[in-house]
Formats: C-alpha cells, structure tokens, sequence
C-alpha cells in the first residue's frame, strides 16, 4: 500500500511540474489589410486568410479628395466600389466575424491620381475648418458602424502627417469624440518617418505604423543585411513604446515583390517591374524574426490581401500581396506560431 501511494504521489508531482513548466504561447494580432472590391464576400474569400493563420483583417471605408488642398471628403455614396462603403464593410465584418477573423476598421482617403495623403494641406482658416468638419463626418460615421458591430479595433486616421502637424487639438478633441461612440481600441496609422512626432499617443490604445522602414539598398538584399537594416529602429520602437506605456502596432506592413524591394518600401509606382520574389521574402522574414516576438509588439497587418484568391499574386506579380508568392508561405509560418 505505500508503495503504491508513493507512485501515485511521484505521478501526482511529475504532473505538477509539467503542467507549471508549460510556456504559454505568445498570441499576436495576425492581420490583413483586406482590399475592398466590387463585390460581396462569403466564407471562401475567408478561407485562404485561415489558411494563413491570421485572425485578424482590417477593411478599409474610403472617402475621396479633388487634390491635396481641397477640404470636402466624399464617401459613402453609389460611386464607389461596394467594400469601400458602409453597406459593404458591414458585410464584410459579417462574414469575417462568422469565420472567427476579428476586424479593425481603417478609414483612408485617397487623393485623386493618388498623390500622398500625408502632404494634404489648406491654404486658408476657412478651408481647415471645412477638411475638419467634413474629416469628423467622416470618421464618426464609421465610428458608429465600428460600435454597431462590435468590432475590435478602429484606425482614426492613416498617413495624415500635415494635417495633424498643423492641427494638433483638432485631432486630440476627434479622439474624444470618437470615444463617446465606440467602446473598442483605437489607434491611427502613422507613416514609419512621421510616428515620433505624432502627438496624441497618450490617448490612444495602441501606436500604430505603417512600417516602410528602409532596410537595405541591395538589388536583392539577403536575409542578414535585412535584419541588420531592422537594428537602430528596433531599439527606438521599444524606446517609443516604453515611453508612452503603448504596445507598437504594424498598422500596415509589406513588401513588393521587386528588385530594390527593401531600399524605399513605400514606393508603389508602375515603373518598377522587374519580379523579384527572394527580396521580398528576406525583408518579410526579417521583420518577423527581427520583430514579432517582442512583448512591446503587438502584431500587424499584412499590406495587402485580395478577396480574390486564385486570382492575385503570382508569379508575374510585382506588387505589394504575398499572396501565391514565397513570401506566403513565411507569413503562413510566423502566423502559425502566435495565434
């Protein structure tokens, strides 16, 4: 008898020590940015992004400017393609949600001929107030949508650097107006060279980036000069977020699949064609090994995933989706291991 309770007690304890030995697994947001289309989407435009273990996906409402310096925003009208619109993103969130993938929805502008959104800028007092009234309408307006299905994030603004240089309280007073209406997490996507000067972070759940920090001039830079590429901004990331007590965010982050791939991220002009897919992979597995699993990084959204699967990417592709390319399969991979 007391050797059996002895055994039993050997067991007992073995059971102790492995269950306390168990390391939990790190969960990050494995996001998509999921490009809005003509159409409606069902559970086999999801599946692919479950196939990529992500859990994550932000649509993108968008409302449209005449130039840099003109103030009325328009969006949501019978124009627009169908995800770009409050009908649309509706569904989306819809479909997505049944499909266990939880959504941050992403307002963007685009300016027309597709000039940068960050140098949007007016020349007169009166035309502020008007780009700032018809901002509001814009953003509260998804804001409710962000609240009435229950998503779990919402992205206040995207690469809006002179705007928000210039005016500062506009934004801190939309913050606390958008706070009366959704209930989730806000961040805002800040380009990689304008985050440390945007001043409202305190007020926000997380620092968002669109992370097209420059990492190699090579024509095809290798895995290592990548990662050495990610060094001094790494250590200034973790600084930031220690700083204001704020996990970092890749609001947006990617890579086109070109020579040059990881020298100006950011660049998405035609004129660069030649496909080159081993630069695109070393920069997108560098930001994983270099990134993902730091405690002061929360995750990201892949930049950018069509509903379209079978039909996006490739081998001829030179833009910025990963998907049917090799550097699918690293994301699928790093996905794998945090949710």
């Amino acid at each position: 008898m007391r050797t059996i309770f002895q055994f039993l007690y050997v067991v007992m304890f073995c059971l102790i020590i492995s269950c306390g030995s168990t390391v939990e697994k790190p969960v990050k947001i494995n996001g998509v940015s999921f490009v809005a289309s003509r159409d409606s989407i069902s559970s086999k435009h999801v599946d692919p992004l479950i196939n990529l273990n992500a859990n994550y996906a932000s649509v993108m409402p968008f409302g449209f400017v005449k130039d840099l310096a003109h103030p009325e925003i328009i969006f949501n009208n019978d124009r627009q393609w169908f995800g770009e619109t409050e009908k649309g993103i509706k569904q989306y969130i819809e479909t997505l949600h049944k499909n266990q993938i939880k959504v941050m929805i992403k307002p963007q502008i685009w300016v027309r001929r597709g000039e940068f959104t960050g140098f949007i800028k007016m020349a007169h007092e009166d035309d502020w107030k008007m780009l700032e009234n018809t901002y509001s309408n814009f953003i509260l307006s998804y804001a409710k949508v962000a609240q009435a299905t229950k998503v779990d994030m919402f992205c206040i603004g995207t690469e809006l650097e002179s705007f928000i240089d210039e005016r500062p309280e506009y934004w801190r007073q939309l913050i606390v107006e958008v706070r009366k209406i959704y209930k989730g997490k806000l961040t805002y996507a800040a380009n990689w060279n304008e985050y440390d000067r945007t001043p409202f972070w305190a007020d926000l759940d997380y620092i968002g980036i669109d992370a097209y920090f420059p990492l190699s001039t090579s024509k095809t830079p290798t895995l290592e000069e990548c990662k050495t590429g990610w060094k001094t901004y790494k250590n200034e990331l973790k600084t930031f977020s220690d700083t204001f007590k704020k996990p970092i965010l890749f609001a947006e982050f990617g890579y086109r699949s070109v020579d040059y791939a990881a020298k100006a991220p950011w660049k998405s002009d035609r004129e660069m064609t030649v496909v080159n897919f081993e630069a695109q992979s070393n920069a997108m597995q560098s930001l994983f090994e270099e990134i993902w699993n730091e405690d002061w990084f929360a995750g990201g959204f892949v930049w950018k995933w069509f509903h379209d699967y079978e039909k996006s990417g490739g081998s001829l592709d030179s833009q910025f989706t990963p998907q049917n390319k090799p550097a699918e399969a690293i994301i699928e991979k790093f996905y794998r291991n945090y949710r």
